[in-house]
């Protein structure tokens, strides 16, 4: 189920700066919630976790033949590790 719910990992500026503080960057699912996020990133990773923040985009506007829709966006959760603890990203 991890496989589901870890999207991939979102590489930015911003998330590789965070590595300094020991936290990383995790696109989810919009309807999971910081418990499975939390449950499921130990159990891939085997990792400590000590705080989970999640922050939920604004969907943005789609415009195709002239109708205007809402494209869904993915959940993003950052997450701090116990002291100690790392994950290899592989990028």
């Amino acid at each position: 189920m991890q496989s589901i719910i870890i999207k991939k990992p979102h590489l930015s500026e911003k998330s590789t700066g965070l590595r300094s503080l020991n936290q990383y960057i995790f696109e989810v699912p919009a309807k999971f919630n910081k418990e499975e996020i939390k449950g499921a990133i130990e159990e891939y990773y085997h990792v400590k976790i000590i705080k989970i923040r999640t922050i939920n985009p604004p969907s943005k506007p789609i415009i195709w033949r002239n109708k205007v829709s809402q494209r869904r966006r993915n959940k993003k959760a950052i997450v701090t590790l116990a002291e100690g603890q790392k994950i290899e990203l592989g990028a």
